[in-house]
């Protein structure tokens, strides 16, 4: 039987204390109210969490490599460690969703433009159907770009990615079917 899986990536509070966030109390509520429709439709739900090196705001132990309190986080969701901005390069990220026989990504999290981008597209790659939350992702300002920009530039960019058997379908939350 095939299931469905959502990421909930790099959500932690060094990430939220560093910058603001765009719309970060937002994100996490629609991140939340999606996570349950998940698990009431026998999904899984995973967090990604990121390990930075020594000193890093993201340093492992520390109040910031925490998952933010604010998420509707069960003791039975799986958490993912990384250290690169692909969740899938050295994790067991792809040995996870193929035990749990997963076909289908939902993808959200935090920074648009480094860790869910680059996930998204290892996700289609290995051949993932992808639906991507256009609500539930954010990112910080850049110096080129707002956030709000940079998460406008992406949606339109995943759904659009040239993908013939496999397209990302980007949504707002409220709109994905389970």
């Amino acid at each position: 039987m095939e299931s469905i899986a959502m990421l909930v990536i790099d959500m932690q509070q060094g990430l939220f204390d560093q910058a603001p966030r765009f719309d970060a109390e937002g994100v996490v509520k629609r991140i939340n109210r999606l996570t349950e429709r998940v698990r009431a439709a026998s999904g899984t739900i995973l967090f990604i969490q990121h390990d930075g090196p020594e000193g890093d705001s993201l340093e492992p132990g520390t109040c910031g490599w925490e998952l933010l309190g604010t998420l509707n986080r069960s003791e039975k969701d799986p958490v993912i460690r990384k250290t690169a901005c692909d969740a899938f390069l050295g994790t067991g990220l792809a040995d996870t969703l193929n035990r749990l026989k997963v076909t289908t990504l939902i993808i959200t999290g935090c920074a648009t433009d480094f860790c869910v981008d680059t996930t998204l597209r290892s996700a289609t790659g290995r051949g993932f159907e992808v639906l991507v939350p256009t609500d539930c992702h954010t990112t910080a300002d850049r110096p080129h770009l707002d956030a709000e920009t940079i998460i406008a530039h992406h949606n339109f960019m995943w759904e659009n990615l040239i993908l013939p058997e496999n397209p990302v379908k980007a949504v707002p939350a409220r709109d994905i079917a389970l």
